[in-house]
């Protein structure tokens, strides 16, 4: 083309304004018809350009064009147009269009080329800026529906939150539209990049673009996605929502749809006949739900995945376990019979319940695996559970990538905005030791809280806006629109398995009925209510839509319905003859083997060989393999040569206690997941499980994951600054793998009151509620060291209060009554004070033939005091975990002479032996450690009191009267104690009077008598035996009853520490 700059540069010579004959004549001299034209003027005939056969070629094209425009191409009619129109030098040349792509900024001139080939001059530049403009206008409107078209669209089954359609395109287009008048809606625009909408079309009319665009974007569907800032996931939604018939379905599709919308329907209105006064939180209103679910599935199964863990709330979750995971239903039913059970167990409401399934997928007939995890009334609480559930799957299943084991979390609209343990889970979603690669959230959005209006109950638009802090898309869809909801379900487990990430359907429906089925909610939403009960069930809708269709006849319609139905009656007849409940029927994450062959009264050794203790010490206390290559900070090089130290004379402290805990299970075999806040460190710094390089960005070494060749994977991982959520992952985690060592450590204990939710709603009373077992364990720093009321406690009176066991109740003793109390109690909970008993309690975790959540409040300055280390002698074959240690100093060799006989626990016993050795009573005061506070050591506390029979009991404790565990261990000595007491009945008032004892040390003799054997002969009826000597008293030493947990004054802290010690020693 650099012939056509050169003529361009000929024709500006003409004068300007020459008409276009007139400049035929001046560069060729000739005119229209000739053979040839005749040379050029004689100024120009110098021109290299029209020497040769450039001239001859040139020549011959003008000279074709001026018989005909279109016989050249385009490029050089619009050069003789510019060029004849009198354009300056060089702008009659247009470069032709490059397949390169375009430089950022700009626009290639071919997007614009169907508007300019209707201009009449092309090279004026006043038209070519109103097509730009135009053009540039066009893009925003499409832009402007993909952002906002979601706000004007009919997403709501109710019609209230529906736009004016008069209002709605200005609300979307805002000022683009001005521009253009009724004639331009005609026009064909280019399509540029940014949309679908034209599918092979290149351009289309405006009002087309417009069209298609509100189909996509503005109808039963509202998609929320142009805040993501991937250009590459934004363009796969445009694709998948804009491009022409991708919502079409075949009548196979419809008639497998109509069915399951049939089988939802069928099962609420069943219930609400059979049980009409019961709460079941049906799924009036929803029922696409249950299509909806069944259709992510069958996509997903497809897709590769296997199995499937779901969360939900209560509302649907009945007909969930009935149509998604094809519980028995007669299961179901017996439910509501209110009957007896069977096993063990307290039992849960029925839409608490969870359940475990394996079945054929029939649509893609592969095999599935089906988990929904059993929730309290707490709505949210399940959600990071199920995550962590997921989590574990995915690992101990080596899927890396989260293509075989899919989360499917289930919320309602209240409490998806309402709860903060939603939030806190979705910024779980990219963190590496916790992204279950993606989740998939279906919301039932009800459009109502209970009897709050969403006008009161949130303050963001939608009630799935807190999605958007993951850049998850939001799918909203009118619930009523069944295809499209189908549509949406496709869509977003294609994200799903293509980008692995987490997506939000958000089904627009409402609640038919009240909160519950006997709830009236006209009280409160009247006019709400009013519209409800005029509208049609969406079976009816859809039913009706299809029969127009003529994809289903009316026959085929009732004969699915009462297919169903006979199935219902069959399975209500079987529950009729049912006599008991199995709670076993609910197990939601089963632990195939785990108890089969076991002795449940025999626990494993949990010494190991002092080989073994030396190799991981030794491996603990090295620094990395290329310890040249890899730069350790001074500080650590020190902490590791101190390690290496302790190794080398057979001792431990608290943090090589532990790794020496952790690298033997990984030594056998068993995974050990440690997760919280700043754990690969510790929040004191005494860990260091992870070495960082100090020049090195990312360069770690993890001295406990190279143990041995063929050992467990050990995992370690700081979290987010979330308890609630955290925790609920790691519960999830532990229930997934009984053979695995799952802890959670809080940074401070005082901390685990965040996630109080989960220790009461779930660990506390999981395994009661639905026989969920569970072995995680909770490590919470505890002491009352002078760090404020918030850096103290980790309220270790709670986790007292919410044991199983009874106080009043002495359990018979045997060989084997350590390891039927653990069995008996819903949880362990301890203190310990030594690295050697932390050690064996690790252990014992995984040795037990149970799991039991366990409970240790762990310490802080303990863990650099030399008097608190462990010999190896402790940690070898042999050893065992000491519930309580007792006296083992010179009180213990003259028991006669002992006055004082103190029970403590944790880190107060080295306060309390300093101080009796300064004080000099060594041999007057023994003091017994308790290590494992509950289940209570009755037969060591026994043992102890009998030694020391002349001794004053003492409970020392360095928490207030009112914490701690004083409430909890003075009952149970006392019980201990004093079980065999009998009293006579003339007796009992002056018992009563006492003021030197409580009630109920003189009382519980008289309502449990002697479990021991008979006497010979029986008392007279009017006295009863009575013991020799009274019964023994147990006084409080500590701090007195405070609301705070700790002072935060330096100056009172130290008089309260005084004062305890003095109150305990004093004679």
């Amino acid at each position: 083309m650099n012939r056509a700059r050169v003529l361009s540069h000929l024709l500006s010579r003409a004068p300007p304004g020459t008409p276009l004959a007139a400049a035929r004549t001046f560069l060729y001299g000739g005119t229209r018809g000739k053979a040839s034209a005749p040379p050029p003027p004689t100024a120009l005939a110098a021109e290299p350009f029209l020497n040769g056969s450039s001239s001859n070629y040139v020549e011959e094209m003008y000279t074709a064009w001026l018989q005909d425009p279109k016989s050249v191409h385009q490029s050089w009619d619009t050069f003789f147009r510019n060029a004849s129109a009198g354009a300056a030098p060089g702008t009659a040349y247009t470069a032709p269009p490059s397949l390169a792509e375009p430089t950022p900024h700009h626009v290639p001139l071919s997007s614009i080329a169907p508007a300019m080939s209707t201009s009449p001059m092309v090279g004026d530049v006043q038209i070519s800026d109103k097509v730009i403009d135009d053009h540039l206008a066009v893009q925003g409107i499409i832009r402007a529906y993909q952002i906002r078209g979601h706000s004007i669209a009919n997403l709501d089954p109710l019609g209230i939150n529906t736009v004016d359609p008069s209002q709605g395109r200005q609300l979307v287009v805002r000022n683009y539209m001005n521009r253009f008048s009724e004639e331009d809606m005609e026009r064909s625009f280019k399509l540029p990049m940014s949309t679908y909408v034209g599918g092979k079309e290149r351009q289309l009319p405006l009002k087309e673009i417009i069209q298609r665009l509100e189909n996509a974007y503005c109808r039963s569907i509202g998609v929320e996605f142009m805040f993501i800032n991937s250009l590459e996931q934004c363009n796969w939604i445009r694709q998948k929502f804009e491009a022409p018939g991708v919502m079409t379905m075949d009548s196979m599709e419809k008639r497998l749809l109509l069915a399951r919308l049939t089988r939802s329907h069928g099962f609420e209105a069943f219930l609400a006949r059979k049980f009409s006064s019961e709460k079941r939180f049906g799924l009036e209103g929803c029922e696409i739900l249950i299509p909806a679910m069944k259709q992510v599935i069958d996509r997903s199964t497809s897709l590769g995945v296997e199995s499937f863990v779901m969360g939900m709330p209560h509302r649907g979750r009945l007909n969930v376990l009935a149509n998604v995971c094809r519980k028995p239903l007669e299961h179901i039913f017996t439910q509501f019979a209110g009957l007896e059970s069977a096993d063990e167990g307290s039992g849960d409401v029925k839409y608490h319940l969870g359940t475990y399934q394996e079945r054929l997928n029939r649509v893609t007939n592969k095999n599935i695996r089906l988990a929904i995890v059993a929730n309290p009334s707490h709505l949210e609480a399940c959600d990071p559970v199920v995550q962590g559930k997921t989590r574990a799957e995915q690992f101990y299943h080596g899927d890396s990538e989260g293509k075989k084991v899919l989360s499917i979390l289930l919320h309602g609209d209240a409490a998806f905005s309402g709860q903060g343990i939603v939030y806190e889970t979705f910024h779980l979603s990219e963190l590496p030791e916790y992204t279950t690669h993606g989740t998939i959230h279906i919301v039932v959005n009800n459009q109502i809280g209970f009897t709050t209006d969403p006008r009161m109950s949130r303050s963001s638009p939608y009630c799935t806006d807190v999605a958007r802090v993951v850049n998850a898309p939001i799918f909203h869809v009118n619930a009523d629109d069944p295809e499209a909801v189908m549509h949406v379900c496709n869509v977003a487990a294609d994200w799903r398995s293509t980008f692995h990430k987490d997506v939000v359907i958000d089904l627009v429906c409402y609640r038919r009925n009240g909160h519950n089925e006997i709830d009236e909610p006209m009280f409160t939403q009247p006019l709400m209510y009013t519209r409800i009960r005029k509208l049609k069930p969406v079976i009816e809708l859809y039913g009706d839509k299809l029969i127009n269709e003529e994809v289903v006849t009316p026959e085929e319609v009732k004969e699915v319905k009462d297919k169903y139905e006979k199935i219902l009656e069959t399975a209500f007849s079987v529950a009729k003859q049912q006599t008991q409940v199995f709670n076993k029927h609910w197990i939601d994450s089963p632990w195939s083997g785990f108890f089969e062959g076991k002795d449940p009264l025999k626990i494993s050794p949990t010494g190991v060989h002092e080989d073994t203790l030396k190799h991981i010490g030794k491996k603990f206390s090295s620094a990395p393999p290329n310890a040249s290559d890899f730069v350790i900070h001074r500080g650590i090089q020190r902490i590791l040569n101190s390690r290496m130290d302790m190794v080398e004379s057979r001792t431990a402290d608290w943090a090589l206690g532990e790794a020496m805990a952790f690298g033997s299970l990984l030594k056998e075999g068993t995974h050990v997941r440690l997760s919280g806040q700043d754990v690969e460190r510790g929040t004191f710094s005494h860990r260091h499980h992870v070495l960082h390089h100090q020049k090195v960005d990312k360069s770690q070494y993890n001295a406990l994951a190279n143990l041995y060749r063929d050992q467990a994977p050990y995992t370690v991982c700081n979290s987010s600054l979330s308890e609630y959520a955290v925790l609920g992952f790691e519960l999830g985690f532990s229930m997934t793998n009984p053979n695995a060592l799952v802890i959670w450590e809080a940074q401070f204990g005082d901390f685990n009151n965040t996630a109080q939710c989960i220790i009461d709603q779930f660990m506390s009373s999981g395994q009661s509620k639905w026989i969920r077992q569970s072995g995680l364990v909770l490590l919470l720093p505890h002491g009352m060291e002078g760090m404020g009321p918030e850096h103290s406690s980790a309220r270790l009176e709670r986790f007292l209060q919410m044991t199983s066991d009874d106080p009043d109740v002495l359990p018979p003793f045997s060989d084997d009554f350590a390891i039927r109390q653990l069995s008996d109690i819903n949880w362990i909970v301890a203190n310990c004070s030594t690295p050697a008993s932390y050690f064996h309690i690790l252990r014992r975790q995984i040795a037990l033939p149970f799991r039991k959540p366990l409970i240790i409040m762990t310490p802080k300055s303990l863990l650099r005091l030399p008097e608190a280390r462990s010999s190896f002698d402790e940690m070898i074959e042999g050893t065992e975990f000491q519930r309580m240690y007792p006296e083992a100093g010179p009180a213990s060799n003259n028991p006669a002479s002992v006055k004082r006989l103190i029970f403590c626990s944790g880190r107060v016993y080295y306060d309390l032996i300093q101080a009796r050795k300064e004080a000099g009573l060594e041999e007057k005061i023994a003091i017994a450690r308790v290590e494992q506070i509950a289940p209570f050591p009755y037969d060591l506390v026994m043992k102890e009191c009998a030694k020391y029979a002349d001794a004053e009991l003492v409970w020392s404790q360095e928490e207030h009267k009112n914490m701690g565990a004083w409430s909890y261990i003075q009952p149970r000595i006392s019980t201990a104690l004093n079980h065999e007491r009998h009293i006579s009945r003339e007796r009992v008032k002056v018992a009563h009077d006492s003021e030197d004892q409580s009630w109920y040390e003189y009382w519980f003799p008289w309502f449990f008598p002697s479990s021991g054997p008979p006497e010979p002969e029986s008392p007279a009826p009017s006295q009863v035996h009575v013991a020799s000597k009274p019964i023994r008293p147990v006084r409080y030493a500590g701090r007195p009853v405070s609301a705070s947990p700790a002072t935060g004054n330096k100056k009172t802290h130290i008089r309260e520490s005084k004062q305890l010690l003095e109150d305990s020693l004093a004679l």
